[in-house]
């Protein structure tokens, strides 16, 4: 095979060291060293000028949890790095070590047969970490509101049959109340807001239980935690306002979308950036972001279409974007996803949605051009002559002749 890369290396990473093999091609021979070194900093930095003793120029490692990223930290900008996905370059089975891997990863570097992975730059990089945090701890607040209300179960309470949103304002006035030692049910329904005040009787009848003294030592860590995640959250919202001044314009392009709304738009940004030249077609877009059906096929064939494991961050965040564009009524995105539903199920129509919004994002931010609907009726307009024969078809199930003929 041609060799691409005559001085490369490859890293085998782990939590305490980091086996290095550079591999070293001169006049048709080929000579291999390994050294390890300490993953801290003074380690890194003697495994960089370890690298440039040889004169490697370009450098692989595995993506191995979080391990690779101080390495990758104090490589950068002074090699060519690529990082590889651990399940694409496995070595052959029964020949696996620290050593070997390093020099399995510099021989399939140095013949171009290792696909880098997607690594954001810092902005990016330090939006996404916001974003996922912000992500963790509004998950934590619905957690603890679900123990709030099993709380309330336990209580006696049936305050989610007649208010909504337990955490809402007048939920939280309730609960507040009761966490302080007011049980009085009449006193209680007095913290009703808006349309609530009609519904007095229900809530004082759901208000009426046994609370203890354990059960209102409960609920006020609960309270207080959701006030501090709140908090968090509201910190971390100033922080990414900040962190979206370069990406601003890239935002506004995908709001425009149905279905995607500010929040979903910055999640978007911060997992795959607004450079699209480093996906060179959306339908690899989609590929990494686990959106597409997998390819398994054997002897004519296919034994599994399941879209793949990828990211969990972006995926969902387009999956909940889909759900909404499936109610954007008089759109195109609607009707793609009602033409599925009938045929697939909500599930796969929304997956499908989806992928639609992410190939759309995709030409938006490398053209740098709004989103353009192709209509509701587009599906009809490209499938006139199938849909009438069709129509006709369910026509003549109910007993009429139908006989089509082309319109002036």
């Amino acid at each position: 095979m041609k060799v691409l890369h005559a001085r490369c290396a490859g890293l085998d990473v782990h939590k305490e060291k980091v086996f290095a093999g550079v591999r070293i091609a001169d006049g048709g021979k080929v000579t291999e060293h390994v050294q390890s070194f300490s993953t801290t900093t003074k380690g890194l930095l003697e495994l960089s000028d370890y690298l440039a003793s040889f004169g490697v120029t370009h450098v692989v490692m595995e993506a191995t949890g979080v391990y690779w990223r101080p390495v990758w930290h104090v490589l950068v900008g002074n090699f060519e790095l690529t990082l590889a996905n651990a399940a694409h370059v496995k070595n052959v089975p029964g020949r696996k070590s620290d050593v070997k891997d390093c020099i399995w990863l510099a021989n399939l570097l140095a013949h171009g047969l290792v696909r880098g992975s997607f690594v954001p730059p810092q902005p990016i990089e330090e939006l996404r970490q916001l974003m996922r945090m912000r992500k963790q701890f509004v998950r934590e607040i619905a957690q603890h509101s679900l123990r709030i209300q099993k709380g309330l179960e336990d209580m006696n309470i049936k305050l989610g049959n007649v208010v909504t949103d337990v955490l809402g304002t007048t939920g939280r006035s309730i609960l507040y109340k009761l966490a302080a030692g007011v049980t009085d049910p009449e006193v209680l329904a007095n913290e009703a807001r808006g349309t609530l005040k009609k519904k007095r009787e229900e809530l004082v009848e759901a208000l009426r239980g046994r609370v203890t003294e354990h059960h209102r030592f409960l609920l006020k860590l609960h309270l207080e935690t959701i006030e501090m995640l709140e908090g968090q959250v509201s910190q971390i919202d100033e922080r990414v306002g900040g962190a979206l001044d370069p990406f601003r314009e890239g935002i506004e392009l995908l709001t425009s979308i149905p279905g995607v709304g500010e929040q979903t738009a910055t999640v978007l940004v911060s997992e795959i950036g607004t450079d699209m030249s480093r996906f060179a077609t959306s339908a690899q877009l989609i590929s990494w972001a686990g959106l597409c059906p997998r390819s398994d096929e054997s002897a004519g064939k296919h034994r599994s279409r399941r879209i793949r494991r990828a990211s969990p961050w972006l995926r969902t965040c387009l999956v909940q974007a889909a759900w909404g564009a499936a109610r954007s009524k008089n759109t195109y995105l609607q009707a793609q996803y009602f033409r599925i539903k009938a045929r697939r199920g909500s599930k796969k129509a929304a997956i499908a949605v989806a992928a639609s919004i992410l190939t759309a994002a995709w030409h938006m931010l490398r053209d740098g051009v709004f989103y353009k609907d192709l209509g509701p009726d587009y599906f009809l307009r490209h499938d006139r002559e199938k849909t009438a024969k069709k129509l006709a078809k369910r026509i003549e199930n109910l007993g009429f002749q139908v006989t089509l003929t082309q319109a002036a």
